[in-house]
């Protein structure tokens, strides 16, 4: 199987590193971003297999983040993940309208069922 790469949009630097870790261990290749302008401009670079993508973060957040995405003609049919601390029905449907592909609320995920949903998505699981 090809290496996949997962970009990882994340502003908290323990979790950051932590998802890198067990993604890298998983055999995943990994690109980090700390805010939404500098994930954008590594999304429409690199074109990752997918995005974890979080909500709150400076700069950009991560739903303005993924409407910027779908603009771009390779990012409409892009594979993201939203990985984030919001379970505001609000921001779920915000999600889905702008075509997340999961939505995984930061408390109630191991770092285990994020492996195990990217995998999902990508349909390799």
């Amino acid at each position: 199987m090809d290496q996949k790469t997962v970009l990882i949009v994340e502003d908290e630097q323990p979790l950051l590193k932590a998802l890198s870790a067990k993604l890298d261990a998983e055999g995943f290749r990994t690109l980090q971003a700390e805010n939404g302008e500098d994930g954008l401009a590594i999304i429409l670079r690199e074109h990752p297999d997918i995005t974890l993508l979080d909500i709150f973060m400076p700069k950009m957040d991560g739903l303005a983040t993924l409407q910027e995405i779908r603009k771009d003609e390779w990012g409409k049919t892009a594979k993201v993940v939203m990985l984030t601390n919001s379970n505001d029905p609000t921001d779920i449907a915000q999600a889905v309208d702008v075509k997340a592909d999961a939505y995984l609320t930061k408390a109630d995920t191991k770092l285990e069922d994020v492996a195990k949903k990217i995998r999902e998505v990508l349909g390799s699981t």
